[in-house]
C-alpha cells in the first residue's frame, strides 16, 4: 500500500515569498555579507524603486495600486538594512581600498562625485535636502490632507449610495462594490499619512548613517589600522558618500513617487495621458510661450541660439497641436459615434425607452435632505427600513423598498409618498424642530407653531428641541422630524397595503406555504381556485386591515368553500370568519369584555331590504343621520380608551365597511359571525329607531338584552 505524500503548489509558494523576503531583510542587519552580495542588493534597491515609480506613473487611480504603502515599508525597510550591511563592511575593510564595500560604492564615489569626497559630501547634502525639505515634507502633508478630507467624506459618499440604491439608480451588487471602494480608498490614504512618515524618517537616518560611518571609519583608520588622518579621512569619505549616495538616490525616487501618487486624481486615464492631454493641451499657452522666448533669445547677452532653437521647438508643437485639434479625430474614431447618434435618433422605440414606476416613492424638498444624509446624524433611512420590517411582519407579506428622491418642485420642507407613480399623502415639516402631539389630554400649551401631525391629523405644535422636556412635562408626545415622515410612511403603507400585493407576492406566499403544507397548496391552486381569485381575496384582507400571516387557514378555507362558490367577495366573508379569532384579538387584544356597537334590528331589516331593492345606495337624509349617529358613538368610545367595533349582520358588513370607514379609521365593521364564541362582549350603544318608517335616528338605545342573529344573548349596556 502506497501513501501519497502531499505536494506543496504554487499558490502556497507564492504566498511564501513576502514572509521570505522579510525575514532576509531582518537576518541581513546581524549576517555579514559579502561585497559582491552588496553589489547584488544595492543593484536590485535602484531597480525596485525605479519599478516602484514606473507603477505610480502608469496607474490609472492611486485605487489602483492599493499596496503601495505596503511596499513603501518593504523598500524602506530593505535600504536601510542594506545601510546596516555596507556600514559594517566600510569599518571592518574600509582600510584595504575604495573597493572595500564593492564595485557599485567604488563606482558612486569615484565616477558620480568625480573622486573628490568634498564634492560628494556637498552633493549628498543637497540631495538630503530635496528629499527631506521638499519631496518628503511635501507628500507627507498631502498625504495627512488627503486623508483626512478621505475620512471627512466617507459619510457623505455612503449616503450617495445608499440614496442611488434607494432610487434604483444602481443594483445591490453595485451598492456594494462602491461601498468597498469607498472602505478601500479611506483604508489606502490612511496608510499613505502613516506610509509617508517612513520616507521621513528615512531621510534622517540617511543624514546619521553617514555622519557615523564618517567619524566611526576616521576613528578605526587611525587608531585601529594606523593610517594618516588624511588618508583614513580621504578613504573612508569616499565609502561613506558613495554608500549614502547609493542609499539616497532610491530614497529619492520613492519620496517622489510617494508625491506623486498622493496627488493625483482618480481617472481612467494614467499619467502620461493626462499630461499630453492636460498639459499639451493648449496649442495658444505652447505659441505664447515660445513668442516669449524667441524674444529672450533676441536680447543681447542672452545666448540666442539655445532660445531660439526653444522658441521654434515649442512654435512647431503649438502648430502640430492645434493643426490635429482643427483637423478633429480620424474618421474611423468618428464613424462610430456618428453612427450610434444617427441610430439612437432614428431607430424605433422599444421597452427599453420606457422607465418603471417606482412601486413605492418618497420625494423631499431641498431642505429635507440632511434627513438622509448620514454624515450629519440622519435617521430616516433607519426608520423607514424599520417600518418596512414591522409592516412585513405584521401584514405577512414582504414590503417593497422605498425609492427616496429630491424634487424641486415640491416645497423646500414638504414631502410627498407615492405609490405606482401617483401620490396618496404628503405633508410639510420643519427639519430643525420636534413635532410635540396632542395625544387628546394634556395639561398646558406649549410655545411654538401649531400644525397638524400629517399621519391622523391630530392637534401637534412645531417646538424648539430646547423645549423637549416641558413638552413631554406637559403631556405631549414628542417626535423628531424623521419620525414623523416615518409614522406617516407606515400609516399610508397600511392603508394601501392591498396595492403592494400582486401576483408575484401572492405566488411568493403559497411557495413559502408549500414548503410546509405543500398538499395543501396542490389542492388550492389551480385545482380548487385561479391565482388571481386567491389574490383577490387577499387583496380584500389587506384593504380591510387583516393581516394575511395566517397563510395555512386562509388557504384551507378557501379550498373548503371553493366547490361552492368562486366569488372572491363571499370566500373573503369565510375567509374573515375563520379568522375572526385573530381579527378581533388584533381590534381588541386581550380585554375581558369586547365592547360593540351594534344596529337596531329594525334598522338592519330597512338595510337589508334597501340593498336588495336599490343595490348599495341608501336614502341621502338617512344615510346622513345614521352616519353622524355612528360618528357620535365612535367618539364617545375613543374618549374612554375603548375600540370602536360595530357589529351588523354578515350580508351587511361589506357594504357598511366600505362605506363608513374611509370617513372613520378608528372604526371596524365586523359581522356576527366573526365574532370567537369564547370571548365576553357588551352592547354599548344601540343605533338604530323605533319607528323604522319615520326619517330620524334617535339617540341609542341602551340596557337591553336581545338575542342577535348567531344565537348569542349580548348585554347591552350605555
Amino acid at each position: 500500500m502506497s501513501v501519497a505524500t502531499p505536494s506543496i503548489s504554487r499558490l502556497q509558494l507564492v504566498g511564501l515569498g513576502t514572509p521570505v523576503l522579510l525575514i532576509a531583510l531582518l537576518a541581513m542587519v546581524v549576517i555579514p555579507l559579502p561585497a559582491w552580495m552588496l553589489d547584488l542588493l544595492f543593484t536590485f534597491n535602484i531597480a525596485l524603486s525605479l519599478i516602484v515609480m514606473l507603477m505610480v506613473v502608469y496607474t490609472s487611480r492611486p485605487l489602483d495600486f492599493s499596496i503601495f504603502p505596503t511596499v513603501l515599508l518593504v523598500t524602506t525597510l530593505l535600504r536601510l538594512a542594506l545601510n546596516v550591511a555596507s556600514t559594517r563592511v566600510v569599518l571592518l575593510n574600509g582600510h584595504q581600498g575604495s573597493d572595500a564595500a564593492g564595485r557599485v560604492i567604488e563606482s558612486f564615489g569615484e565616477f558620480v562625485i568625480g573622486g573628490n569626497y568634498a564634492v560628494g559630501l556637498v552633493v549628498f547634502t543637497i540631495l538630503v535636502i530635496i528629499n527631506f525639505v521638499v519631496i518628503t515634507k511635501g507628500a507627507g502633508r498631502v498625504s495627512e490632507v488627503s486623508a483626512r478630507f478621505t475620512l471627512d467624506s466617507i459619510p457623505g459618499k455612503q449616503m450617495a449610495i445608499d440614496a442611488d440604491l434607494n432610487a434604483g439608480i444602481i443594483t445591490a451588487d453595485e451598492a456594494k462594490r462602491r461601498r468597498e471602494e469607498v472602505a478601500r480608498e479611506a483604508d489606502f490614504y490612511g496608510s499613505m499619512d502613516g506610509a509617508s512618515k517612513f520616507v521621513r524618517g528615512d531621510a534622517i537616518a540617511g543624514i546619521l548613517i553617514l555622519l557615523i560611518n564618517l567619524i566611526g571609519g576616521i576613528v578605526i583608520g587611525t587608531m585601529t589600522h594606523g593610517m594618516a588622518l588624511a588618508d583614513a579621512a580621504g578613504n573612508y569619505a569616499l565609502l561613506t558618500i558613495g554608500d549614502g549616495l547609493v542609499a539616497q538616490i532610491p530614497a529619492l525616487i520613492l519620496s517622489t513617487a510617494t508625491a506623486v501618487i498622493v496627488t493625483r486624481a482618480s481617472s481612467r486615464e494614467d499619467m502620461g495621458e493626462q499630461v499630453r492631454r492636460q498639459v499639451l493641451g493648449s496649442p495658444r499657452a505652447l505659441a505664447t510661450v515660445a513668442g516669449i522666448v524667441g524674444v529672450l533669445g533676441l536680447v543681447p547677452g542672452m545666448p540666442s541660439f539655445v532660445f531660439i532653437v526653444l522658441a521654434g521647438f515649442f512654435g512647431g508643437l503649438a502648430y502640430v497641436l492645434k493643426r490635429q485639434a482643427s483637423a478633429g479625430p480620424a474618421p474611423e474614431a468618428t464613424a462610430q459615434p456618428a453612427e450610434s447618434a444617427s441610430s439612437s435618433a432614428d431607430r424605433e422605440l422599444s421597452w427599453e425607452d420606457v422607465p418603471p414606476v417606482d412601486l413605492i416613492g418618497l420625494e423631499l424638498g431641498y431642505r429635507l435632505i440632511p434627513l438622509v444624509d448620514q454624515k450629519q446624524g440622519a435617521t430616516l433611512l433607519g426608520r423607514i427600513k424599520g417600518v418596512r420590517r414591522k409592516l412585513s411582519q405584521e401584514l405577512g407579506f414582504l414590503i417593497h423598498p422605498v425609492h427616496i428622491r429630491d424634487n424641486l418642485e415640491l416645497a423646500p420642507n414638504a414631502y410627498r409618498f407615492s405609490l405606482h407613480g401617483v401620490p396618496v399623502g404628503e405633508g410639510e415639516i420643519q427639519p430643525d424642530m420636534e413635532l410635540a402631539i396632542n395625544p387628546g389630554r394634556v395639561y398646558g400649551t406649549v410655545q411654538g407653531q401649531p400644525t397638524r401631525e400629517p399621519a391622523f391629523g391630530m392637534e401637534a405644535v412645531w417646538i424648539e428641541p430646547s423645549k423637549r422636556e416641558e413638552a413631554q412635562a406637559l403631556g405631549y408626545t414628542v417626535v423628531d422630524p424623521a419620525t414623523v415622515i416615518a409614522t406617516h410612511l407606515s400609516r399610508v403603507l397600511k392603508t394601501h397595503a392591498h396595492e403592494l400585493l400582486g401576483h408575484d407576492e401572492a405566488q411568493q406566499l403559497l411557495d413559502l406555504l408549500a414548503k410546509s403544507h405543500p398538499k395543501l397548496v396542490e389542492s388550492l391552486v389551480p385545482k380548487s381556485l385561479e391565482l388571481n381569485v386567491v389574490l383577490k381575496v387577499l387583496q380584500n384582507l389587506l384593504q380591510e386591515e387583516v393581516a394575511v400571516r395566517d397563510m395555512r387557514t386562509i388557504a384551507e378555507t378557501l379550498v373548503h368553500h371553493a366547490a361552492r362558490t368562486q366569488d372572491p367577495d363571499a370566500l373573503t366573508a369565510a375567509a374573515r370568519v375563520a379568522l375572526g379569532r385573530a381579527i378581533v384579538q388584533s381590534i381588541a387584544g386581550s380585554r375581558a369584555e369586547i365592547p360593540l356597537l351594534a344596529l337596531d334590528p329594525s334598522l338592519e331589516q330597512l338595510l337589508a331590504k334597501s340593498l336588495a331593492t336599490h343595490g348599495q345606495t341608501l336614502e341621502p337624509g338617512l344615510a346622513e343621520r345614521l352616519g353622524q349617529s355612528v360618528r357620535e358613538a365612535v367618539a364617545k368610545l375613543e374618549a374612554s380608551g375603548d375600540p370602536a367595533i360595530l357589529v351588523v349582520a354578515p350580508e351587511l358588513r361589506p357594504w357598511l365597511s366600505r362605506w363608513l370607514r374611509p370617513g372613520l379609521d378608528a372604526l371596524h365593521v365586523l359581522a356576527y359571525t366573526e365574532i370567537p364564541d369564547n370571548r365576553a362582549v357588551r352592547i354599548v350603544a344601540t343605533i338604530g329607531r323605533d319607528d323604522t318608517a319615520s326619517s330620524g335616528l334617535p339617540a341609542p338605545r341602551t340596557n337591553q338584552q336581545t338575542p342577535e342573529p348567531n344565537g348569542k344573548t349580548l348585554m347591552r349596556e350605555g
